[in-house]
């Protein structure tokens, strides 16, 4: 029972700014990718499930709109059937029509099969323009960063062809990079896929956006800090009211104070460090929480989904 309990309602940023959160290397990419973009015949959209409708790039809109479009919302072990409910509705709203749950990462994910034969479905529907004459199709992944393009590619090669694993997996913000080449995804139809995901800059219109994209790992973390995220995470969690830190760390109760949930982190996780104390009385060694250390495993145990459902939208 939770009703003692106070939880900030607000969060206090602190006059951050997100000017600097995202590197410019991005903008080249997307030149590349608006020219590879002629040969596709629909574009796969992935993006991280836990913010289905924050940072998607509004590149979309202007230049995919010709496209058929598929939004897969991964990490899917994560969702639950009100909220997917409510997030397809939303997003129709706002012109999205075909929406795929998924979780790449399992290798039993039913979902991926449905992939092809949604795309047939889509392409067919729609007009294709200039390649009517064609019998092969086109495929092409982009998203933010950090959302699984990778392996949503090698999960639908493995899936469609047996074949192992295609794209190398970054696991930092901005990691694949490739020549384009294309893998077969299917035999009929006859149905490719650029191996190298196009990558958007996400698109921070606000500071809340830039922490919710910063904690599912979008942004690089040491560009927000490790400490602010951890208590955005703490927040977000205790606004949610989902408690799941407080057995997963042996805490007595819930917190509001990130300090004092790190320090409990850390003691749990032996994340301490011996430091010497100078003091009047002489040298005194003294054992300090590392922080940071517990901050950082917060945040990976909200990423790998062991604290269950956060939806942050």
């Amino acid at each position: 029972d939770m009703k003692g309990f106070w939880f900030r309602s607000v969060f206090d940023f602190g006059g951050r700014e997100v000017a600097h959160w995202f590197p410019g290397h991005m903008a080249k990419g997307l030149k590349q990718m608006r020219a590879n973009l002629k040969n596709v015949d629909c574009v796969i959209e992935i993006h991280d499930k836990n913010i289905p409708l924050s940072g998607r790039n509004p590149v979309f809109e202007d230049t995919l709109n010709v496209k058929p479009h598929l939004l897969i919302l991964n990490k899917m072990d994560l969702a639950d059937v009100s909220n997917k409910q409510r997030v397809v509705r939303t997003l129709q709203k706002s012109g999205v029509q075909n929406v795929l749950f998924t979780d790449c990462l399992k290798q039993s994910d039913t979902s991926i099969k449905k992939v092809v034969p949604l795309v047939m479905e889509i392409i067919e529907k729609s007009m294709r323009f200039n390649r009517a004459e064609n019998t092969t199709y086109c495929l092409m992944v982009i998203g933010v960063p950090n959302v699984g393009k990778s392996s949503l590619i090698n999960a639908l090669r493995r899936t469609n062809l047996k074949k192992g694993r295609a794209s190398r997996v970054g696991g930092e913000p901005g990691i694949t990079k490739a020549v384009l080449t294309r893998i077969q995804v299917s035999e009929r139809p006859l149905m490719y896929l650029l191996d190298t995901p196009g990558v958007l800059p996400p698109r921070i219109e606000s500071v809340e956006t830039g922490m919710k994209l910063a904690l599912c790992g979008t942004i690089l973390d040491h560009l927000v800090g490790e400490d602010i995220i951890a208590d955005y995470l703490l927040y977000s969690l205790n606004r949610l009211g989902n408690f799941s830190y407080v057995e997963k760390y042996s805490l007595q109760e819930p917190s509001d104070d990130i300090q004092h949930v790190l320090k409990r982190i850390a003691v749990k996780l032996g994340k301490t460090q011996r430091v010497t104390a100078i003091t009047g009385v002489g040298n005194i060694n003294v054992t300090v929480p590392n922080y940071t250390a517990a901050a950082y495993d917060f945040i990976r145990a909200f990423r790998k989904g062991e604290l269950g459902q956060v939806m942050l939208d």
